[in-house]
């Protein structure tokens, strides 16, 4: 069974659904839910649920949203014994607001994520050959100890560079792989435009500063796949979208799942398009990660099971 090793974050969503997103200044009126959320929760859930043994190392609240996580990531099966419980900050928290089409906007409270330390880092599992796989939500400190101590081990590293912001050279190398969205690729690459040929020249960038393989998701329009050998674009599947809160973070664990089973890079990024598209065809985050036998289908038959 494929081993996949989760740094991030675990942020309660605080979920708005109304038919179009507020401008400045404006209220609405709209329904409201909450789910578990956070991208390393989403991440190793995801990467749970498409058939890896999974471990986590995060930071929680000494709280009830903490509370409600640890007796998640019991429930899942996965390896939470790296979740350490914050004495002096809350459960990380994001609100979102989704409109009718599915996208959304997000403001987060990152609260004890911020406080992950690279001592946190020292105690959570890696085994050679799975994949380690973090994002850039929690401090960036431990981010950096968690990509070093995988390479040490000799295990694979996926970065998801998210949310757009800077990140250093050090943890772009060491990375193996990176997988940034559009909006977060051009962040690091300064490289303008939205079209394909964009998403290849900010995938030839990215890799140019360390990782081997540069992957760009386009949201409905798949993903742009770069390495030593291949230079392709993966086609999305058509669902009918009803929010994406949960579908790049779907796609990177079911990549991270796909390469430390050992898949091609072209068939992984299309496991990985397929297990993304799903995530956007139910509301919210934890509720939309899919399962293994769902993405299986729709690769199989190219339609929703």
């Amino acid at each position: 069974m494929a081993n996949v090793a989760v740094l991030g974050s675990f942020n309660m969503d605080l979920v708005m659904r109304a038919g179009q997103l507020p401008r400045a200044g404006e209220t609405l009126q709209g329904e409201f839910a909450m789910h578990l959320g956070g991208k390393g929760f989403n991440q190793a859930v995801a990467a749970r649920r498409l058939g890896a043994e999974v471990s986590v190392v995060g930071r929680v609240g000494d709280d009830e949203f903490g509370r409600r996580f640890l007796a998640a990531l019991d429930r899942e099966g996965i390896d939470g014994r790296s979740v350490a419980i914050d004495a002096d900050a809350g459960t990380g928290v994001a609100s979102i607001v989704v409109d009718a089409d599915g996208e959304n906007a997000i403001l987060q409270a990152p609260r004890a994520n911020r406080n992950l330390t690279a001592e946190d880092v020292e105690q959570c599992p890696v085994q050679a050959g799975g994949v380690a796989m973090l994002q850039i939500e929690t401090s960036m400190a431990a981010a950096i100890a968690f990509a070093r101590r995988a390479r040490d081990a000799g295990v694979a590293t996926l970065l998801n560079p998210a949310p757009a912001a800077a990140v250093p050279d050090e943890l772009i190398e060491l990375a193996d792989v990176i997988v940034p969205n559009l909006i977060e690729a051009r962040t690091l690459t300064g490289i303008e435009g939205e079209s394909v040929d964009a998403a290849f020249a900010m995938a030839a960038e990215l890799r140019r500063r360390g990782p081997r393989t540069a992957v760009v998701t386009l949201g409905g329009d798949g993903a742009v796949v770069v390495d030593e050998r291949t230079t392709r674009r993966v086609p999305a599947f058509r669902v009918q979208a009803v929010d994406t809160v949960g579908a790049g973070d779907t796609f990177c664990a079911a990549l991270a799942v796909a390469l430390a089973e050992g898949r091609e890079l072209a068939d992984a990024v299309a496991f990985a398009c397929a297990a993304g598209a799903l995530a956007t065809t139910r509301h919210g985050a934890e509720p939309s990660l899919p399962y293994r036998h769902e993405v299986e289908s729709l690769l199989e038959t190219g339609v929703l099971a």
